[in-house]
């Protein structure tokens, strides 16, 4: 039996109304997270990421009141990132309504804290975010890359894409995976906001590395973004913003889209 491919709506968080931007800067309005949540749910998403996505630089828990409103109004699988450092803060969020817990940069300051949300929630609750950047201009990578440099193509940040870490994409996802990491939600920095498709190289890198679910996020524009990436990297889900947040696409659109497309979606 073929497992379905997900689309995930993903609702960017910044002082109460989701946002968008460009390599996670710039950022400009895209309307009211709850309504939109609404919207998603009701047009046939897979599931809702939120990501309160300055809750970690600010250095404060995520906006449970928020989170709540948002659960009440869907009624599909939801995961909410930002600002989780503890034990806490991850049960604060479960109990208002969230189905799955993201961490990145409390995870990368204690990694031992996946193992311990693992044994308390489980670990299909526990949602590893990685943000990553290239550290070579694929125009060239052919011609200065061999197969053994493969570490560190890609490097982790944190803090909402602020802070570099010297951290290798690929380790610390194989990494975070041992420790109970039950899925990866992988963000291009180099993508973000771009509209010009997934880093199909960074996504396919870390699939092969990894036996959980990995959520591919970062530079989708249109629905042959996600085609692409589900062919040629095998991602498990793909995760989306702008393209469904102004319009332009619906979700249950896109999802009779690639499954004209022979991609294995829930209808």
């Amino acid at each position: 039996m073929t497992l379905t491919k997900r689309i995930i709506p993903c609702l960017d968080v910044k002082d109460g109304r989701v946002v968008k931007g460009l390599h996670f800067e710039s950022m400009k309005d895209a309307g009211d997270p709850v309504e939109l949540a609404e919207k998603y749910s009701n047009e046939g998403a897979d599931e809702l990421v939120f990501l309160d996505i300055t809750a970690s630089d600010e250095q404060r828990e995520t906006i449970k009141d928020l989170v709540r409103k948002i659960a009440l109004v869907i009624d599909i699988p939801f995961t909410v990132g930002g600002g989780v450092k503890s034990l806490e803060d991850a049960r604060n969020i479960l109990l208002n309504g969230a189905d799955k817990v993201g961490i990145n940069t409390g995870a990368i300051k204690n990694p031992a804290i996946i193992t311990e949300l693992m044994g308390l929630f489980g670990r299909q609750c526990i949602v590893v975010a990685i943000d990553a950047k290239r550290n070579f201009d694929i125009d060239n990578k052919k011609n200065i890359f061999t197969e053994d440099d493969k570490k560190f193509w890609f490097e982790v940040f944190i803090y909402g894409g602020k802070e570099s870490t010297g951290i290798d994409a690929i380790s610390w996802a194989k990494e975070a995976e041992k420790l109970g990491a039950g899925e990866i939600l992988l963000t291009s920095i180099d993508k973000d906001g771009t509209k010009d498709g997934y880093d199909i190289l960074l996504t396919k890198e870390i699939v092969d590395s990894v036996s959980i679910p990995v959520i591919a996020s970062g530079g989708c524009g249109k629905p042959d973004d996600m085609v692409d990436v589900f062919r040629e990297s095998n991602a498990d889900a793909a995760l989306a913003a702008s393209i469904f947040h102004y319009n332009t696409h619906g979700v249950n659109g896109v999802k009779t889209y690639l499954k004209d497309k022979e991609i294995p979606v829930r209808l």
